[in-house]
Protein backbone atom coordinates (compact mmCIF):
# COMPACT_ATOMS: atom_id res chain seq x y z
CA UNK A 1 0.00 0.00 0.00
CA UNK A 2 1.54 3.36 -1.02
CA UNK A 3 2.19 5.95 1.70
CA UNK A 4 -0.38 8.72 2.08
CA UNK A 5 0.03 11.94 0.16
CA UNK A 6 2.08 14.77 1.65
CA UNK A 7 -1.08 16.64 2.67
CA UNK A 8 -2.45 13.53 4.38
CA UNK A 9 0.89 13.05 6.14
CA UNK A 10 0.65 16.60 7.50
CA UNK A 11 -2.87 15.93 8.83
CA UNK A 12 -1.69 12.73 10.52
CA UNK A 13 1.32 14.50 11.98
CA UNK A 14 -0.91 17.25 13.39
CA UNK A 15 -3.17 14.62 14.97
CA UNK A 16 -0.13 12.89 16.47
CA UNK A 17 1.14 16.14 17.99
CA UNK A 18 -2.32 16.89 19.41
CA UNK A 19 -2.61 13.47 21.00
CA UNK A 20 0.89 13.26 22.44
CA UNK A 21 2.28 16.76 22.79
CA UNK A 22 5.36 15.54 20.85
CA UNK A 23 7.24 17.60 18.29
CA UNK A 24 6.49 17.52 14.57
CA UNK A 25 9.84 15.84 14.01
CA UNK A 26 8.91 13.05 16.42
CA UNK A 27 5.46 12.77 14.83
CA UNK A 28 6.98 12.26 11.39
CA UNK A 29 9.48 9.73 12.73
CA UNK A 30 6.92 7.51 14.48
CA UNK A 31 4.29 7.75 11.78
CA UNK A 32 6.77 6.74 9.10
CA UNK A 33 7.99 3.84 11.24
CA UNK A 34 4.39 2.64 11.77
CA UNK A 35 3.43 2.89 8.12
CA UNK A 36 1.34 5.99 8.90
CA UNK A 37 -1.05 4.02 11.12
CA UNK A 38 -1.65 6.64 13.75
CA UNK A 39 -2.77 4.37 16.60
CA UNK A 40 0.31 2.20 16.22
CA UNK A 41 2.52 5.27 15.96
CA UNK A 42 1.08 6.75 19.16
CA UNK A 43 1.49 3.46 21.02
CA UNK A 44 5.10 3.20 19.87
CA UNK A 45 5.80 6.74 21.02
CA UNK A 46 4.37 6.19 24.51
CA UNK A 47 6.49 3.07 25.03
CA UNK A 48 9.66 4.83 23.87
CA UNK A 49 12.36 6.46 25.94
CA UNK A 50 11.58 9.76 24.23
CA UNK A 51 8.11 9.86 25.77
CA UNK A 52 9.42 8.80 29.18
CA UNK A 53 11.99 11.57 29.07
CA UNK A 54 9.45 14.21 28.12
CA UNK A 55 7.69 15.08 31.36
CA UNK A 56 4.24 16.56 31.62
CA UNK A 57 5.68 19.73 33.13
CA UNK A 58 8.07 20.18 30.22
CA UNK A 59 5.26 19.73 27.72
CA UNK A 60 3.09 22.23 29.58
CA UNK A 61 5.97 24.72 29.71
CA UNK A 62 6.29 24.42 25.94
CA UNK A 63 2.55 24.85 25.48
CA UNK A 64 2.58 27.98 27.63
CA UNK A 65 5.36 29.44 25.50
CA UNK A 66 3.31 28.83 22.35
CA UNK A 67 0.34 30.66 23.86
CA UNK A 68 2.32 33.61 25.19
CA UNK A 69 2.92 36.66 22.98
CA UNK A 70 6.68 37.17 22.78
CA UNK A 71 6.35 40.84 21.91
CA UNK A 72 3.80 41.95 24.49
CA UNK A 73 3.91 39.45 27.36
CA UNK A 74 6.34 38.94 30.19
CA UNK A 75 8.26 35.67 29.96
CA UNK A 76 6.32 34.16 32.84
CA UNK A 77 2.78 35.35 32.24
CA UNK A 78 0.08 35.92 29.67
CA UNK A 79 -1.29 39.46 29.81
CA UNK A 80 -4.90 40.45 29.11
CA UNK A 81 -4.96 40.04 25.31
CA UNK A 82 -3.19 36.67 25.36
CA UNK A 83 -5.33 35.44 28.27
CA UNK A 84 -8.60 36.34 26.56
CA UNK A 85 -7.42 34.85 23.27
CA UNK A 86 -6.44 31.65 25.06
CA UNK A 87 -9.72 31.33 26.93
CA UNK A 88 -12.01 32.41 24.12
CA UNK A 89 -10.41 31.34 20.84
CA UNK A 90 -8.24 28.41 21.96
CA UNK A 91 -10.28 26.77 24.72
CA UNK A 92 -13.67 28.10 23.59
CA UNK A 93 -14.60 29.02 27.14
CA UNK A 94 -17.86 30.89 27.56
CA UNK A 95 -16.69 34.18 29.06
CA UNK A 96 -20.20 35.17 30.13
CA UNK A 97 -21.01 32.38 32.57
CA UNK A 98 -19.44 30.27 35.33
CA UNK A 99 -17.32 28.36 32.82
CA UNK A 100 -14.92 31.31 32.87
CA UNK A 101 -14.23 30.83 36.58
CA UNK A 102 -13.82 27.08 36.19
CA UNK A 103 -10.93 27.79 33.81
CA UNK A 104 -9.43 30.54 35.98
CA UNK A 105 -9.52 28.34 39.08
CA UNK A 106 -7.68 25.52 37.33
CA UNK A 107 -4.76 27.75 36.35
CA UNK A 108 -4.98 29.78 39.58
CA UNK A 109 -5.19 33.04 37.65
CA UNK A 110 -4.25 36.00 39.91
CA UNK A 111 -6.95 38.04 38.20
CA UNK A 112 -9.44 37.78 35.35
CA UNK A 113 -6.98 39.07 32.75
CA UNK A 114 -3.73 37.32 33.62
CA UNK A 115 -2.35 33.77 33.70
CA UNK A 116 1.08 33.01 35.14
CA UNK A 117 3.43 30.32 33.91
CA UNK A 118 3.54 28.66 37.35
CA UNK A 119 -0.24 28.63 37.70
CA UNK A 120 -0.66 27.27 34.19
CA UNK A 121 1.86 24.45 34.53
CA UNK A 122 0.99 23.44 38.08
CA UNK A 123 -2.74 23.79 37.49
CA UNK A 124 -2.94 21.65 34.38
CA UNK A 125 -0.51 19.13 35.83
CA UNK A 126 -2.73 18.74 38.91
CA UNK A 127 -5.83 18.48 36.72
CA UNK A 128 -4.29 15.48 34.94
CA UNK A 129 -5.96 16.60 31.72
CA UNK A 130 -3.01 16.01 29.42
CA UNK A 131 -0.81 18.53 27.70
CA UNK A 132 -2.92 19.68 24.75
CA UNK A 133 -5.37 22.54 24.31
CA UNK A 134 -7.99 20.07 23.11
CA UNK A 135 -7.68 17.99 26.26
CA UNK A 136 -7.80 21.07 28.45
CA UNK A 137 -10.90 22.42 26.69
CA UNK A 138 -12.69 19.11 27.14
CA UNK A 139 -11.75 19.06 30.84
CA UNK A 140 -13.21 22.52 31.40
CA UNK A 141 -16.43 21.59 29.62
CA UNK A 142 -16.73 18.45 31.74
CA UNK A 143 -16.26 20.33 35.00
CA UNK A 144 -18.65 23.11 33.97
CA UNK A 145 -21.32 20.53 33.16
CA UNK A 146 -21.10 19.16 36.69
CA UNK A 147 -21.08 22.49 38.56
CA UNK A 148 -24.77 22.37 39.44
CA UNK A 149 -24.58 18.82 40.80
CA UNK A 150 -21.19 18.92 42.53
CA UNK A 151 -21.41 21.20 45.60
CA UNK A 152 -17.71 20.82 46.49
CA UNK A 153 -16.61 21.82 42.98
CA UNK A 154 -19.02 24.75 42.88
CA UNK A 155 -17.82 25.99 46.28
CA UNK A 156 -14.18 25.80 45.15
CA UNK A 157 -14.91 27.73 41.94
CA UNK A 158 -17.16 30.21 43.76
CA UNK A 159 -14.53 31.01 46.39
CA UNK A 160 -11.78 31.39 43.81
CA UNK A 161 -13.89 33.88 41.89
CA UNK A 162 -13.41 36.30 44.78
CA UNK A 163 -9.63 35.96 44.44
CA UNK A 164 -9.54 36.37 40.67
CA UNK A 165 -12.25 39.03 40.58
CA UNK A 166 -10.59 41.62 42.79
CA UNK A 167 -8.85 44.64 41.40
CA UNK A 168 -5.08 44.75 41.92
CA UNK A 169 -4.09 45.39 45.55
CA UNK A 170 -7.73 45.40 46.70
CA UNK A 171 -9.01 43.20 49.54
CA UNK A 172 -12.64 43.41 48.45
CA UNK A 173 -14.73 43.18 45.31
CA UNK A 174 -16.48 46.26 44.02
CA UNK A 175 -20.25 45.87 44.32
CA UNK A 176 -20.59 46.31 40.57
CA UNK A 177 -18.26 43.40 39.83
CA UNK A 178 -19.69 41.24 42.60
CA UNK A 179 -23.18 41.59 41.13
CA UNK A 180 -21.89 40.54 37.71
CA UNK A 181 -20.06 37.54 39.15
CA UNK A 182 -23.04 36.43 41.25
CA UNK A 183 -25.13 36.59 38.11
CA UNK A 184 -22.65 34.36 36.29
CA UNK A 185 -22.20 31.85 39.11
CA UNK A 186 -25.81 31.53 40.23
CA UNK A 187 -27.10 30.80 36.71
CA UNK A 188 -26.61 27.69 34.52
CA UNK A 189 -24.20 25.99 34.19
CA UNK A 190 -23.58 27.18 37.73
CA UNK A 191 -25.94 26.70 40.65
CA UNK A 192 -29.28 28.32 39.78
CA UNK A 193 -30.31 30.24 42.92
CA UNK A 194 -34.02 29.68 42.58
CA UNK A 195 -36.78 27.82 44.39
CA UNK A 196 -40.33 26.96 43.45
CA UNK A 197 -41.72 30.34 44.45
CA UNK A 198 -38.78 32.73 44.28
CA UNK A 199 -35.88 33.86 42.11
CA UNK A 200 -33.44 34.49 44.95
CA UNK A 201 -30.67 35.78 42.72
CA UNK A 202 -32.97 38.50 41.41
CA UNK A 203 -34.12 39.34 44.95
CA UNK A 204 -30.52 39.48 46.23
CA UNK A 205 -29.37 41.75 43.40
CA UNK A 206 -32.42 44.01 43.78
CA UNK A 207 -31.83 44.33 47.52
CA UNK A 208 -28.15 45.18 47.12
CA UNK A 209 -28.85 47.75 44.42
CA UNK A 210 -31.41 49.41 46.69
CA UNK A 211 -29.75 49.13 50.08
CA UNK A 212 -26.01 48.38 49.80
CA UNK A 213 -23.42 50.98 48.89
CA UNK A 214 -20.19 49.38 50.09
CA UNK A 215 -17.81 46.87 48.53
CA UNK A 216 -18.08 43.12 49.10
CA UNK A 217 -15.53 41.63 51.46
CA UNK A 218 -14.49 37.99 51.65
CA UNK A 219 -16.81 37.12 54.53
CA UNK A 220 -19.84 38.60 52.80
CA UNK A 221 -18.93 36.78 49.58
CA UNK A 222 -18.51 33.41 51.27
CA UNK A 223 -21.58 33.72 53.50
CA UNK A 224 -23.73 34.66 50.51
CA UNK A 225 -23.08 31.16 49.17
CA UNK A 226 -23.92 29.57 52.52
CA UNK A 227 -27.17 31.52 52.60
CA UNK A 228 -27.95 30.60 48.99
CA UNK A 229 -27.53 26.90 49.69
CA UNK A 230 -29.75 27.04 52.78
CA UNK A 231 -32.42 29.17 51.11
CA UNK A 232 -32.65 26.68 48.24
CA UNK A 233 -33.30 23.91 50.74
CA UNK A 234 -35.76 26.02 52.76
CA UNK A 235 -37.33 28.98 50.99
CA UNK A 236 -39.22 29.96 54.16
CA UNK A 237 -35.82 31.02 55.61
CA UNK A 238 -36.72 29.36 58.89
CA UNK A 239 -33.03 28.43 59.28
CA UNK A 240 -32.22 32.10 59.89
CA UNK A 241 -32.44 33.66 63.35
CA UNK A 242 -31.31 37.02 64.63
CA UNK A 243 -28.84 35.45 67.04
CA UNK A 244 -27.05 33.54 64.26
CA UNK A 245 -23.59 34.25 62.92
CA UNK A 246 -24.78 35.75 59.64
CA UNK A 247 -23.20 39.06 58.55
CA UNK A 248 -25.41 42.09 58.98
CA UNK A 249 -26.09 42.35 55.25
CA UNK A 250 -27.73 38.91 55.34
CA UNK A 251 -29.80 39.95 58.36
CA UNK A 252 -30.90 43.05 56.48
CA UNK A 253 -31.72 40.97 53.40
CA UNK A 254 -33.94 38.63 55.42
CA UNK A 255 -35.72 41.62 56.98
CA UNK A 256 -36.16 43.14 53.52
CA UNK A 257 -37.58 39.87 52.18
CA UNK A 258 -40.01 39.52 55.05
CA UNK A 259 -41.10 43.08 54.54
CA UNK A 260 -42.22 41.93 51.11
CA UNK A 261 -43.98 38.88 52.52
CA UNK A 262 -41.17 36.54 51.52
CA UNK A 263 -39.82 34.05 53.99
CA UNK A 264 -41.06 32.56 57.22
CA UNK A 265 -44.17 34.73 57.25
CA UNK A 266 -45.24 32.97 54.05
CA UNK A 267 -45.41 29.59 55.71
CA UNK A 268 -47.15 31.10 58.75
CA UNK A 269 -49.79 32.72 56.55
CA UNK A 270 -50.32 29.43 54.73
CA UNK A 271 -50.71 27.61 58.02
CA UNK A 272 -53.26 30.15 59.17
CA UNK A 273 -55.26 29.78 55.97
CA UNK A 274 -55.23 25.99 56.35
CA UNK A 275 -56.29 26.34 59.99
CA UNK A 276 -59.15 28.63 59.05
CA UNK A 277 -60.17 26.23 56.28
Amino acid sequence: MPPPSSSQQKVLAAQFVTLTGASERQATKYLKSAGYKINEAVDAYYTSNEAKGSTTATALEALFDKLRDDENDDKNKMELDSTMKYLDSTLHVNLENAELFVALEIVQAPNVGEITRRGFVDGWKAAAAGTTNQGHAAHIKSLAASLSTNPALFKKVYRYTFVAGREADQKSLSLENALVYWGMLFSPPGMAWKTKNHDWLDLWKTFLNEKWTRSVNKDMWNMALEFAVKSMADETLSFWNEDGAWPSVIDDFVAWCRGKGIGKSESMDMDEELWKG
